[in-house]
């Protein structure tokens, strides 16, 4: 995962969209194990999922505030190749797991990016900040809230969409960037054609 702007798709539901992101080009393909989300795919199904992708392909599990336990086993039983913490969970939480950890940070001010420099993982998902829901929500987030964090392992979330996605990668220049809602026919249910073009855009950009 060197080179050019990587492109995690989240929130896949289905083997259909799965294979289909996959195909397009994605680097990164998100399974959301949070029951309250319209993108959630329980454990079960996800591991059928993934037995149906290609060899090497890389899956990232999101979980908002789980127990550690009950991630541990997601991970053994789907076959994860990540983790992405998306909820208010510590720094000493997100240490010490046997696969590569992303932590999100829902971006209100500066203070957000102060404060996610306590946490030693692998990679930070910027996405924006609405009350009360923990992402997903299609808003984007400022770039200029975003200075102080390292490009490397910056990961850009948040009302990305194939109109939209050259602009915010020219104006962060993150390592990766995040699209869910903006790549959907309806919540939950991707669109292979915008996967297309948001994965050429990003290529182009």
């Amino acid at each position: 995962m060197v080179g050019s702007v990587k492109v995690k798709i989240c929130g896949l539901t289905s083997a259909a969209d799965a294979v289909a992101a996959d195909a397009a080009g994605a680097d990164l393909l998100g399974f959301n194990f949070y029951p309250p989300s319209p993108r959630y795919v329980g454990v079960a199904a996800a591991a059928e999922i993934v037995h149906l992708l290609p060899r090497g392909a890389r899956t990232v599990g999101v979980f908002v505030d789980a127990e550690r336990d009950e991630v541990l086993r997601t991970v053994q039983e789907v076959g994860l190749s990540m983790v992405q913490f998306h909820g208010s969970e510590s720094p000493q939480y997100c240490r010490d797991w046997s696969v590569p950890v992303i932590k999100a940070v829902r971006v209100r001010d500066r203070r957000s990016i102060e404060e996610i420099h306590s946490y030693a993982v692998d990679f930070i998902l910027a996405d924006a900040y609405v009350e009360g829901q923990p992402g997903g929500t299609g808003r984007r987030v400022a770039p200029e809230l975003l200075a102080g964090l390292e490009r490397e392992r910056l990961i850009l979330a948040g009302g990305l969409n194939p109109d939209n996605v050259v602009e915010a990668i020219r104006a962060v220049r993150p390592f990766a960037v995040d699209v869910a809602s903006g790549v959907e026919s309806e919540p939950g249910r991707k669109d292979p054609q915008l996967m297309r073009r948001f994965i050429v855009n990003v290529q182009s950009a």
